[in-house]
């Protein structure tokens, strides 16, 4: 067990895990503090320190709406608990649990982004504990990144004085951990050549972002995006995190400093961050990735199925019950009006796949609502083999039952507490078959983790059912519901139809 190592900041403390196997190292500073000339800039290198950092407890989190507040709040019940968690403005600091004894193991490398709209978010939430997948033998680093207007305002005069990286701070804290990891993970005992990075909602779209970066070439090795890849489906409902336009961020950014009182950069660099947080949460807009020419060149999603993205394998897949997309029409003559605009010659073959001849409106809305994530996924699928890329993409649905006395559904990031496998600290009253379930889920991912296929035993000794690339000739998905299945079941007709539609619609 290594309790402590030597990166190259200093040396740093850790403390044994539950399982005393595992040594966790929490509130590692990887670059300078975000605050004073800082704030709204690039993350910074981190400065050496003397003797020994004790890397006993989380850092802060990001500024952000104080959790654990609102009754109606769902995560505030599942796992925003705590009011009273420390939060600052200071919070670059990341997470290592490793199960090694020696700095020269060469283990797999699996570093996480958080989600939370870009909003909000931390570390330290309870399900993301890397403990569980540590013992399995990989070195687990979870990254903290600024979020809302710390991490993504704009404004002309950020641009002008720092034009090659003039936005997407929140981004660029994520690549600066990668790039942390790649430097230090090895005294952990850790390969810096077989990185995973993986995220889940915003923390997903924003491997997708890391994905098809330019500047990212060679700093990873896989990728894992839940409930993260997006693309439209009907023209009225909104991409979330698919980016503005620089310059349209950064109007957005003078009208904020109105707002704030302030008429420069200078003077919101100066003003105290608790000021800025608590009116930002007034001014009530949403502050997310832009597309800056720099670091993010265009719509994630685009960039992806056109190859423009690291030719990595990737692990990617979705809650059954989140994300559908439906048309937002009221009469059925509104909703043929809208099929005819949309898909012109093919109107028809949608009316009919929808039944819009003889349902009621209610019934044929239902039928026309599509899941966007899966969507995304078989149309990237269908790219990846159209383009002769071919790299491994492994997709999944997350179908289980969750128990709870709110009858939740697979509720969006549900799926957190199987694969982290920390059920234990749930107030959910899990059985056996879930237990079953996370942990042959946490071993697909440790798997994928370790080579790029997911596929292995179960440390009963069992093969545990064989999940294959997602191809055209098979379309399939692993199931996980009461235990994993690999489903082989053609998307349904109306699916295939979007599908075929996407590559007309965007020769």
């Amino acid at each position: 067990m290594m309790r402590k190592v030597k990166v190259e900041n200093g040396f740093i403390q850790g403390l044994p895990a539950a399982d005393p196997r595992i040594t966790a190292f929490k509130g590692i500073p990887f670059a300078a503090p975000p605050v004073g000339e800082n704030r709204w800039r690039a993350p910074q290198p981190a400065d050496d320190w003397e003797g020994t950092l004790q890397a006993f407890a989380f850092a802060p989190i990001s500024m952000q709406a104080t959790p654990g507040l609102s009754k109606n709040d769902f995560y505030a019940r599942e796992w925003h608990v705590d009011p009273n968690i420390p939060m600052d403005e200071d919070n670059l600091y990341l997470n290592v649990w490793t199960p090694a004894c020696s700095s020269d193991e060469k283990l797999p490398v699996f570093v996480w982004f958080f989600g939370g709209g870009f909003q909000y978010g931390y570390t330290s939430e309870m399900e993301f504990d890397g403990e569980r997948i540590a013992r399995r033998g990989i070195v687990v680093v979870t990254v903290n990144y600024r979020l809302n207007i710390f991490g993504f305002l704009c404004h002309p005069e950020i641009t002008a004085e720092a034009p090659d990286a003039p936005a997407n701070f929140g981004l660029l804290d994520q690549r600066a951990g990668i790039q942390w990891v790649r430097h230090n993970i090895a005294a952990f005992g850790g390969d810096p050549d077989n990185i995973t990075i993986g995220g889940q909602s915003a923390g997903g779209g924003s491997v997708m972002h890391q994905l098809t970066s330019p500047q990212n070439e060679g700093l990873f090795q896989k990728a894992i995006v839940q409930s993260g890849i997006f693309t439209g489906v009907y023209k009225n409902h909104r991409i979330p995190g698919s980016g503005k336009a620089l310059s349209e961020a950064e109007q957005a950014g003078v009208k904020f400093f109105e707002f704030l009182g302030v008429s420069s950069l200078a003077e919101a660099r100066s003003l105290d961050a608790e000021y800025i947080r608590i009116k930002a949460l007034e001014y009530r807009a949403y502050w997310s990735p832009v597309i800056d020419n720099r670091f993010i060149l265009g719509d994630a999603f685009r960039l992806f199925i056109e190859n423009k993205r690291l030719m990595v394998p990737v692990l990617l897949g979705h809650t059954s019950s989140e994300f559908y997309s439906f048309p937002e029409v009221k009469t059925i003559d509104e909703f043929k009006e809208m099929a005819s605009e949309m898909f012109g010659d093919d109107a028809d073959e949608f009316l009919k796949l929808c039944g819009a001849e003889s349902g009621s409106i209610e019934e044929v809305i239902k039928r026309a609502s599509v899941r966007v994530i899966e969507y995304a996924i078989r149309v990237a699928g269908q790219a990846n083999f159209d383009t002769g890329a071919n790299t491994p993409l492994y997709y999944y649905n997350f179908d289980a039952e969750i128990p709870g006395w709110d009858n939740p559904g697979t509720f969006h990031s549900a799926d957190l507490w199987f694969f982290f496998e920390t059920l234990a600290k749930c107030w959910r009253p899990f059985v056996g078959k879930h237990y079953d379930l996370a942990r042959m889920m946490c071993n697909y991912w440790a798997n994928f983790i370790r080579s790029g296929d997911p596929n292995g035993k179960d440390s009963t000794g069992e093969d545990m059912p064989h999940w294959e690339p997602y191809t055209p000739e098979n379309p399939y998905a692993m199931v996980f519901g009461d235990k994993p299945e690999y489903v082989r079941e053609q998307p349904d007709d109306l699916m295939k139809f979007f599908v075929k539609r996407y590559f007309i619609a965007n020769k």
